[in-house]
């Protein structure tokens, strides 16, 4: 009863946090398969800046839930999205996100700010390739 954001006296940040969800999902549901993956690589930079920044500022708890939320999208999401059988490329995706996962697991443990910061260095030409093969619609279908 209390925790309804219908009710006009939720807080301000509870519904817009709602709204923004709603959003997010109506984003999902129309959605490409190569723009969920272009999604999720966003999220995971939003969880690792999240996590860098709360590393910062010494807030464990919200350095814990990006992080782990970090190793969730590269987990569930990216590395569970790969075709292992498709060839060399994907089998080495597969690698390169299990390192990230160590990595991240570890900078969680460590508050190392520096471990994310170079998960991030990492995975941005991935991200970039992928962000280019989105503007080919050619090359979008083939991958």
């Amino acid at each position: 009863m209390y925790g309804n954001t219908s009710s006009p006296f939720a807080a301000r940040g509870q519904k817009a946090s709602m709204y923004s969800k709603v959003g997010l999902e109506t984003d999902v549901h129309g959605a490409s398969p190569h723009r969920l993956i272009a999604m999720l690589f966003d999220g995971l930079f939003d969880a690792m800046n999240q996590a860098r920044i709360a590393i910062q500022t010494q807030n464990l708890e919200l350095k814990n839930r990006s992080l782990m939320r970090a190793v969730r999208i590269l987990d569930e999401g990216l590395k569970a999205g790969l075709n292992l059988e498709a060839g060399p490329l994907a089998t080495d995706l597969n690698d390169l996100y299990a390192y990230i996962c160590m990595r991240l697991t570890r900078a969680n443990l460590h508050s190392d700010a520096e471990a994310v910061a170079e998960c991030q260095r990492i995975l941005t030409p991935v991200r970039e390739a992928w962000t280019a093969i989105g503007s080919k619609p050619e090359l979008q279908r083939a991958a």
